[in-house]
This record gives structure tokens, sequence and C-alpha cells, in this order.
């Protein structure tokens, strides 16, 4: 019986141990595409698994207060990103306490998925925001442009919604599948 006791643990710690594996084999690949190391004409695979590693740690580097549980989902030429948020802890974070009624309204944990059609090509790479749910609700118009200026812009300043920008690092262009994503190097 004693040793059934352990069998959770060691579950938990089997399965935090391929976590940390998928991670660091997504920061190589990541790695070799930004460092500019991977071959002409190279593609370079990411699985489903390394990226929702990647992404666990990552997002969570960038938005260190008020956010929890970031995970990926992906389609056919689509990403879904998902996670619980507190947007008052998240301005907070950034130095900028929400004031009284913002606090208000944004404060709680609450679930957001971001639903996104990525189109790329020849260098270049467009990013469609399809759909922004709040707790299962949709975010449009004001409430949408209100999000994206005060919680996507100030931690990703650099982020293109709706136009065509050109790819770094001699990246041609990526296929999203619901498995995983592959990048193609430029020839």
């Amino acid at each position: 019986m004693r040793r059934a006791s352990w069998l959770p643990f060691l579950l938990v710690a089997g399965l935090a141990a391929a976590a940390d594996l998928d991670y660091e084999s997504a920061a190589r690949k990541i790695a070799l595409v930004r460092e500019e190391r991977a071959a002409p004409g190279a593609r370079i695979r990411l699985s489903l698994k390394e990226i929702n590693a990647y992404a666990a740690v990552e997002a969570l580097k960038a938005v260190p207060e008020g956010l929890s549980a970031p995970r990926v989902e992906l389609g056919r030429g689509t990403a879904t990103g998902h996670a619980w948020v507190d947007f008052a802890k998240v301005k907070q974070s950034k130095g900028e306490p929400p004031g009284f009624l913002l606090a208000w309204l944004l404060a709680g944990e609450r679930p957001v998925q971001a639903t996104a059609r990525i189109v790329s090509g020849k260098g270049r790479a467009t990013v469609h925001l399809e759909e922004l749910r709040l707790a299962g609700v949709p975010a449009k118009g004001v409430v949408l442009d209100f999000l994206i200026q005060n919680f996507l812009l100030p931690y990703y300043p650099k982020a293109v919604l709706g136009q065509p920008f050109e790819l770094q690092h001699r990246v041609e262009r990526f296929d999203i599948t619901p498995s995983g994503v592959t990048v193609y190097i430029a020839r």
C-alpha cells in the first residue's frame, strides 16, 4: 500500500520533467532560428507539446502577475491562446495601477481566449485576430480596442494585427497544423 502513495508524486514529477524537456527542446529550436544558425532551406518543427511548454514559461516571464495557466491550441493556419487573467493585476505589474472604476471592472481572474488566423509566405506574415473572448463573452469594438491598447501592446509593442509584416531571421514562412508548427528557412 505504501508504494501506491508515491504514485501521484511520481506521476507529477514525471510530467514536470517531460514539460522541462519540451521547453528545452523548443528553446533550442527557437534559438536556432533567432540566431540564424539554421541552414538555408531548413525546416524546423515545433510540436504542440513543445509550443505549450515554451508558452507556459515565456508567457509567465513576460507577465509575472495576473496571468495563469497559459496554453495554446492549434488548427490549420490558426492558433488559439487560453489563459486565466486578472487584468487589474496585469496593469499593476506594469507600474500602472488602474483607477477605481477600472480596478472594479477588471479585478478578478477570468478565462480569456484569443483566436488568430495566421497567413505567411515570401518572408511576410499577417495575423488576423478572429475572436477574443472574456469569460466566454466575445470582446468587440471599443472593448477589444481597449484590451489591445492597454494589455497587448504594452507587453508586445511590435505586435501587428491585420497588416502584413516582414518575418525576421531568414524565415520564409511557417505552417500551422493541429500537431505543431513548421518553420521554413529561406534558401
